[in-house]
């Protein structure tokens, strides 16, 4: 019953709006008289609104997408690829654009939905971090035409054709007439222009077409080459190396390469010289370097006797070789990480390696942050230039979880896709120098820290034993840069003490394994 009575009301309120309607749109065309029109609402006489629903126009919210902080200490950054155009739809976390900040390649997103209105930068472009660079319409407007308020002159003709009455409506078969008419007197609309696909034959490019990697696109300025004029053979018509190699080789390359223009030259008596501008990597190690360089540094070696990490390496790696390897761990263990964990153990007793200095902006008095975390920094050798990805919380992570983020870092960067959080963060630093040649080094200490170690090469050298015997060993050098304003040269000798007698009897690392 209840139900039933509320049906019956439902229905005639929808019955009384419907009216109030009619009788609005009556007096509205001129039908109604010089009095407001009266409708009976449930009963009651009830006078007509002079205007029914409306709806105002729709704002357009442009919003300015602002360059995110992407990095420590970055302020700029170069876009590499545009993933959108003006007009187009995005939806939120779509990617916007490719860029390259700090030695690694980085992808913007959107943070909201709707439409593209404005690209502040084109390819190749320096965009300044905290800036805008692009603009988003949030009301999703394709057509600004839309948003925009009509002329006053189609304002005039529209309230002119609402006073005159309404014309006669014409038979259904003199409708049709006028509108052939009407058809036939209309120019035919111009050809749509040809497709990539169709006449030459040419092969479309891929929606990727454009998108390389920063060792890609590094090759292609190298050789003077223009990657929209490669098709790509990579997945979504992605440009690869080999396209480039391939493009040159044919003959399509747009101007001479650097070493044919310098083997060109037959005149050696005379000095020429050529500009040429740093690349993106190149600029970045320019600034921090100079940087670094403020800090007065002193240099610590020492020779380090790794026999037996050898012979410990050599079994730890028959191990995994004979059992399943369980996914994400390291098929084969390399020296790195033995001598990563070693620092990470001195870290506990020398804090003051795992600090950073900081000068108080208003009292100008410099202090010193110590870190609880071990994220070690390790210096590596990629297409693109030096990078240091860092591994989080060394003193957390067993020897096979360190060589397993060793891997994954040294795979990101070796494809540039290094993220910022891969890059941020380190609190001391290794660069391992041994596995290109080198044997001493002098390493410079990154921003932020105030100690790294170099490793040298590692060689077998003849020594005596304990019994005055000739034997083979194998030794490696590792060399020390520290901050001398915070760091004495007892210090950093006690704290290269404690990784060089680690390195040297890795079994201690057992008594430390966390």
């Amino acid at each position: 019953m209840f139900m039933q009575r509320g049906s019956r009301a439902l229905r005639r309120q929808l019955q009384a709006t419907k009216a109030v309607g009619r009788a609005a749109m009556t007096k509205a065309s001129g039908g109604g008289s010089g009095v407001n029109a009266k409708v009976n609402v449930g009963g009651c006489m009830a006078a007509a609104a002079p205007r029914w629903f409306s709806e105002s126009r729709r704002l357009c919210a442009v919003k300015p997408v602002l360059l995110a902080d992407i990095g420590e200490g970055i302020v700029e950054c170069e876009v590499i690829q545009w993933f959108v155009e003006p007009g187009a739809r995005v939806e939120e976390f779509s990617p916007l654009c490719e860029v390259q900040s700090d030695k690694a390649s980085v992808e913007i997103t959107s943070r909201f939905a709707g439409t593209v209105k404005k690209l502040y930068y084109d390819a190749g472009e320096m965009a300044k971090v905290g800036k805008p660079f692009v603009d988003i319409d949030i009301e999703g407007q394709d057509d600004a035409a839309a948003a925009a308020p009509p002329p006053p002159e189609q304002v005039q003709a529209q309230e002119q054709q609402q006073q005159q009455p309404p014309a006669a409506p014409s038979p259904p078969f003199q409708q049709q007439q006028q509108q052939q008419l009407q058809e036939s007197s209309q120019p035919p609309p111009p050809p749509p222009p040809p497709t990539q696909g169709s006449g030459n034959g040419a092969k479309p490019k891929g929606k990727m077409a454009t998108l390389a990697t920063p060792a890609v696109r590094h090759l292609s300025k190298e050789l003077n080459v223009d990657i929209a004029d490669i098709d790509g053979t990579g997945k979504d018509g992605r440009v690869l190396k080999e396209d480039i190699y391939k493009y040159v080789q044919g003959g399509g390359q747009q101007a001479a390469q650097p070493g044919q223009a310098a083997a060109a030259v037959t005149d050696t008596s005379v000095q020429t010289e050529t500009r040429e501008p740093l690349s993106q990597v190149q600029q970045m190690m320019f600034k921090s370097m100079t940087r670094s360089l403020n800090i007065p540094h002193f240099l610590y070696a020492d020779e380090v006797d790794m026999s037996d990490l050898v012979s410990l390496r050599a079994r730890l790696n028959k191990v995994l070789a004979s059992g399943p390897v369980a996914p994400g761990s390291p098929a084969k263990l390399s020296y790195l990480p033995f001598i990563i964990k070693a620092v990470s153990l001195a870290l506990y007793q020398f804090p003051i390696l795992n600090a950073r200095v900081e000068v108080d902006p208003e009292t100008g008095k410099p202090s010193l942050i110590k870190r609880s975390q071990h994220n070690i920094g390790v210096a590596m050798d990629t297409p693109q230039g030096l990078v240091v990805p860092v591994i989080k919380n060394v003193g957390g992570l067993n020897i096979v979880s360190i060589a397993a983020e060793l891997i994954r870092l040294q795979g990101l960067a070796h494809a540039g896709k290094l993220a910022p959080a891969d890059m941020s963060g380190g609190t001391i630093t290794v660069s391992n120098i041994g596995n290109i040649g080198g044997t001493y080094l002098s390493p410079v200490i990154v921003e932020r820290e105030v100690a790294i170690l170099g490793i040298g090469r590692m060689r077998a050298v003849p020594a005596f034993d304990d019994q005055d015997r000739v034997v083979k060993k194998h030794v490696s050098n590792f060399s020390w840069s520290a901050d001398h304003r915070v760091v004495d040269g007892a210090t950093m000798a006690r704290a290269a003490e404690v990784v060089r007698r680690v390195v040297e009897e890795p079994d201690v690392m057992v008594m430390h394994l966390r």
